[in-house]
């Protein structure tokens, strides 16, 4: 049986209920079978289509399920399921924030650096095209590109979750800008061009290195000011409650 933790804002709908045991093999499955049987949770927890609401979060083992297959992710028997709703507000505040893991994004940051000071010290350009190529498809996927180096150190129990409320879009748009500036050097390189392929590679690991070590986030940022002249494919504010692209305190 999984186990299905209701937060208290919920307990109300649910007779009470602080935890729940479901049977079913998917997030979305146990989701169908909770409002089945207390239907005064459905719209705290549905839209109007049917979808689960953008300001409600579900964490399967303390890990975001948007950062696995969404509401496809499969669950065992003795997982915990956890619900974490925000309550709706204006844009900029930390109630409409989604819940990112920040040790995710340190790994993927680390490994980054890593794999890139290793191909500068061995000449390996291909090395840094393989490393773009894994952060386009984390940009793709919606999640760390070294999300699978993640799982295995907390399977190992080297590092654990730190979950905190921020908007997951930014880093996304910072991975991926991270990616195309590599995928850049690695054509400097094919153009016999190695100066600018490695300073480009460098301004990859400065930058990631500034978000590991020092807690901001350039591409952020740079995300964060591209909404406020209005672009459209960046409709997320920055919190009002700290400088654009700084770390967010933990909760």
């Amino acid at each position: 049986m999984t186990t299905l933790k209701i937060p208290s804002p919920l307990r109300p709908y649910a007779d009470g209920m602080k935890e729940i045991e479901v049977e079913s093999e998917s997030v979305n499955a146990i989701i169908r079978e909770i409002i089945t049987r207390y239907p005064a949770l459905k719209p705290h927890l549905l839209d109007e289509s049917e979808n689960l609401r953008s300001y409600v979060n579900v964490f399967l083992n303390d890990e975001d399920v948007r950062t696995m297959q969404g509401l496809d992710t499969r669950v065992e028997q003795d997982d915990h399921l956890m619900i974490v709703p925000s309550i709706a507000g204006g844009s900029t505040s930390n109630n409409t924030l989604a819940k990112v893991d920040h040790a995710a994004l340190r790994t993927n940051q680390a490994m980054i650096i890593g794999l890139l000071l290793v191909a500068f010290v061995v000449d390996l350009t291909s090395l840094t095209l393989g490393v773009g190529i894994i952060m386009m498809i984390g940009t793709i996927l919606a999640k760390p590109g070294f999300i699978f180096i993640y799982r295995l150190l907390r399977q190992w129990n080297v590092i654990s979750p730190e979950i905190i409320s921020d908007n997951p879009e930014p880093h996304r748009f910072a991975n991926g800008f991270g990616s195309i500036v590599l995928f850049g050097a690695y054509l400097a390189f094919g153009l016999n061009s190695p100066l600018v392929g490695w300073i480009l590679t460098w301004v990859v690991i400065i930058l990631a290195g500034v978000n590991l070590f020092l807690g901001f986030c350039v591409g952020c940022a740079l995300y964060y000011w591209l909404n406020r002249i209005g672009l459209p494919l960046f409709p997320r504010e920055a919190p009002a409650d700290r400088f654009p692209g700084t770390r967010p305190p933990k909760a």
